[in-house]
């Protein structure tokens, strides 16, 4: 069996986190998604569980942390090119997010921005040219 991520999120609402979500590209899973629960599915394997407080409260004991005071995670989610970068980062804040709340990343065959969504959770969005990776990586070991 193919491992899946489920990210679970704390989220004030869940109508506008949903809307968020759908703006940068998830598509809701209704199977798995309530007045409680919105299941955000961004690949075959990588979905966004948004909770409302009152159901996260239900897989822990510990106090919700206020993401935009402090930092409980940071997640990253893969793009097909920069452009692509650049269109999720735009579209998430045109969506209610907060667009680059850390520094661009730029380092030629790596390409990265950050999103912080409307309850303060910051995703990382980053591309990759794999093959010129790949072909820095061997020429170090080489050298």
């Amino acid at each position: 069996m193919t491992k899946l991520i489920f990210v679970n999120l704390p989220v004030s609402d869940l109508a506008r986190a949903t809307v968020f979500y759908q703006a940068i590209g998830a598509t809701k899973n209704p199977q798995f998604s309530d007045d409680t629960a919105a299941c955000m599915v961004f690949s075959d394997t990588i979905h966004a569980m948004l909770l409302t407080h009152d159901k996260f409260r239900q897989f822990t004991p510990k106090q919700i942390a206020d993401a935009k005071a402090s930092s409980e995670v940071l997640i990253c989610l893969s793009a097909d090119s920069r452009e692509a970068v650049d269109d999720i980062i735009s579209k998430g804040q045109r969506a209610g997010g907060t667009a680059d709340p850390s520094p661009k990343q730029d380092f030629g065959l790596m390409y990265g921005r950050s999103l912080e969504d409307p309850d303060g959770h910051i995703w990382e969005v980053m591309w990759m040219d794999v093959e010129a990776a790949r072909k820095a990586q061997a020429s170090q070991a080489t050298a």
